[in-house]
């Protein structure tokens, strides 16, 4: 049993049953010296670059989501557009993708620095897609899908403050930024209770960082009070202007030279 309990610690670590622990060691530092943390990113980056938002809108006729609202490819702006399922197929999709990024890379090197590397990689691909000028959403369904692969206490909590903070607030950047953050505080915590990768705790606190920056304008817009709420309705259309009989002339103007008041050209 005890040899048992070995192997499968060895396999969970990245290492091949029977191998010492020197072995062990040496296995898993030429494996995150050498080039698969790097593949691994990159691939990572590349799947996650990809802008479902946009994607689903013009595949069902909604548009270009950069021209609607805020411009952004996230799940929330294409709310905006009326249609709330895709709006809920961003949001899968888009936390799918960090998921399936940790996932993949876990399964293939047994290492949790590659996945913490390849979850990171991921959402960053999401901000900065580089086929799209490198501007991309601001990352709150890939790092919860990313949290939720790496460390599922901390994606659940931190898929609780988001949902909890949105609601209450209703500003979806709000209950975005707080969950980033609990995203984090979990993470650093659990390095003292569960065997985590540190690196786990540097990814996180990385992508808390890079989605508050993203989240500037929201900041602005809602320390001026002007940040959109959730469900709010769009604004009036302007008043239309009056109606002339030419190209914006005057009515009773048939566009000739101007008239005295006796009706003559002047």
């Amino acid at each position: 049993m005890a040899a048992n309990g070995s192997q499968a610690d060895n396999v969970q670590c990245g290492n091949t049953p029977g191998m010492g622990d020197d072995d062990a060691r040496r296995t898993r530092y030429r494996r995150r010296m050498g080039p698969t943390p790097i593949i691994c990113a990159l691939i990572a980056y590349v799947l996650g670059a990809v802008p479902f938002g946009l994607l689903l809108t013009r595949a069902f006729g909604a548009g270009d989501l950069r021209t609607i609202g805020s411009g952004n490819i996230g799940a929330t702006n294409v709310l905006r557009t009326g249609r709330k399922g895709l709006a809920a197929a961003t949001l899968l999709l888009d936390g799918g993708k960090g998921a399936a990024e940790v996932l993949l890379a876990r399964h293939f090197t047994h290492d949790e620095h590659i996945a913490a590397i390849a979850g990171f990689a991921a959402f960053g691909g999401h901000l900065f897609p580089f086929w799209l000028n490198f501007r991309g959403g601001k990352g709150v369904a890939t790092m919860l899908g990313v949290s939720l692969a790496g460390w599922w206490p901390a994606g659940v909590a931190a898929l609780l403050v988001w949902l909890t903070g949105a609601l209450v607030t209703r500003y979806s950047s709000v209950g975005g930024m707080m969950a980033a953050v609990a995203s984090a505080i979990l993470f650093t915590v659990a390095r003292t209770t569960a065997p985590l990768d540190a690196t786990w705790t540097i990814a996180a606190w990385a992508m808390a960082a890079l989605l508050l920056l993203k989240h500037g304008d929201n900041i602005r817009r809602l320390r001026a009070g002007t940040e959109s709420r959730i469900g709010a309705k769009a604004p009036p259309a302007a008043a239309a202007p009056p109606p002339s009989d030419g190209d914006g002339l005057a009515p009773g103007h048939n566009g000739g030279p101007p008239l005295d008041d006796a009706g003559r050209p002047q």
